[in-house]
């Protein structure tokens, strides 16, 4: 009886240690916690691709989480991730939807942030999905066409060049150009050094020009001052003086002077032009008496 009673209570220790056991693997495996100082932070993504709850949430690749639970809102993944009592999280972390393995698994890496304020965690954050090898072939399926196009265009490009290559005219013209290139290189090395005193001289009479040029100026700057100053003052007086005769020709023309008046009087031309008539008359007929032999004057004189 006593050996029956034993039997039975280390059946029933067992029991428990196993239902104990089950219950410990079962909550690591759902993530299941007892400690109530877990936080909480919600997240939105506009894509999870394949994420699900229970995955894993790291911290700079420590596992320090899981995905709590994951609901669609409007077009937009909510993630509700849990975090150990121990994490601190700055105002400034980040959220991302990366590759767990190479099978397609999914988990939350977190950038903690550096910033002094801790993150709020009653407001939504945001979250952005990296992508993974389904998204990369997705995009790759998106441009197959223009990868065809790209890689016939790059086998006519090779195949048009390695024509090129292969034809003995262009190999030859090639190497001739070369050859006439390291030819000239070589001529100018030997016309340098064959010259090098002569570039030298060249070289130091260029700089003592250039360093007589500066004393000069700087010796005679207050006499170069002077010239450009009386140059100014010449360019300035020939302007005004100018001006002034292009007024004096813009009133004459305009008749608005003396000689303009005159020049365009037409009655004064006319008169003027009659008395030089006269004057050629009387000097003719003087003339012709003083050939005929003598000046002959005929007066009437009146006496009152």
């Amino acid at each position: 009886m006593k050996d029956q009673r034993k039997t039975e209570i280390k059946v029933g220790i067992t029991v428990i240690i196993g239902v104990i056991i089950f219950l410990l693997l079962y909550g690591w495996a759902k993530n299941y916690t007892i400690n109530s100082n877990r936080k909480v932070v919600s997240v939105e993504f506009a894509s999870v691709s394949g994420l699900s709850e229970g995955d894993p949430v790291t911290i700079n690749g420590v596992k320090k989480g899981y995905v709590k639970k994951i609901v669609l809102i409007n077009g937009k993944v909510i993630t509700l991730l849990d975090f150990d009592s121990d994490v601190y999280l700055a105002q400034d972390a980040k959220f991302y939807v990366i590759m767990l393995d190479l099978m397609g698994g999914k988990k939350i890496e977190v950038n903690p942030g550096s910033s002094d304020k801790s993150l709020d965690y009653t407001k939504m954050q945001q979250g952005n999905f990296l992508g993974d090898v389904s998204s990369a072939m997705a995009v790759v399926g998106t441009v197959q066409n223009d990868l065809v196009d790209v890689i016939r265009d790059m086998k006519v490009s090779l195949t048009i060049l390695n024509k090129t290559l292969t034809d003995q005219k262009f190999t030859n013209d090639l190497k001739l150009s070369v050859a006439n290139l390291a030819q000239l290189t070589e001529g100018l090395n030997t016309l340098v050094q064959n010259n090098s005193a002569e570039i030298g001289k060249l070289l130091k009479n260029g700089t003592e020009l250039a360093k007589n040029t500066n004393d000069f100026i700087i010796s005679n700057r207050d006499s170069i001052s002077q010239t450009i100053s009386s140059v100014h003052s010449a360019l300035k007086a020939s302007k005004e003086l100018l001006t002034k005769v292009n007024a004096f020709m813009d009133k004459t023309d305009k008749s608005k002077n003396n000689l303009g008046r005159i020049m365009n009087d037409t009655t004064l031309v006319d008169d003027l032009k009659a008395s030089i008539q006269q004057v050629r008359e009387l000097t003719k007929v003087l003339l012709d008496q003083l050939k005929a032999g003598g000046i002959e004057i005929h007066a009437h004189v009146k006496v009152f």
